[in-house]
């Protein structure tokens, strides 16, 4: 039974780096990320990858605190899942870099929102082309 049939089932969602970032540093978009994490009826999923890209993005950028106090948010967010990188996941997202236009860690959130069947939450327009392709659907942060 999918999503669609039963409007019981929680809605999925996945986030990529960029997703976190701005909820983080409470940017632009980090709203839209919030009302998604605070709605009890979804399901939020995060490559582990994409947590590691968001921790060295603010160890270069800001330190080992700030970057630890991410790592800490990030993994005692609730509802959220941080999904580990098993063969298979690393197998699909190598299939997607392969393809290119997006970094390997890019790849890891887009091959896990296509396992979730989920749109995928990000401001990156290095997914553009994916979801042109109809290879992911995408759910645009606003920039501004």
């Amino acid at each position: 039974m999918s999503r669609k049939d039963d409007p019981t089932l929680p809605n999925a969602y996945v986030l990529d780096a960029y997703a976190l970032l701005a909820l983080l540093a409470g940017e632009a978009g980090a709203d839209q990320v919030a009302a998604i994490l605070e709605d009890p009826n979804n399901e939020v999923r995060v490559s582990a990858i994409n947590v590691g890209e968001v921790y060295y993005i603010l160890l270069r950028r800001r330190g080992r605190e700030a970057a630890q106090r991410a790592e800490e948010t990030i993994f005692q967010q609730p509802g959220v899942d941080v999904v580990a990188p098993t063969w298979e996941r690393i197998r699909a997202a190598a299939e997607i870099k392969a393809e290119g236009g997006l970094s390997f860690a890019d790849a890891f959130a887009a091959a896990l929102a296509r396992e979730a069947s989920a749109p995928l939450v990000t401001g990156d327009p290095e997914f553009a082309a994916l979801e042109r392709r109809g290879m992911i659907r995408v759910i645009w942060l606003n920039r501004a």
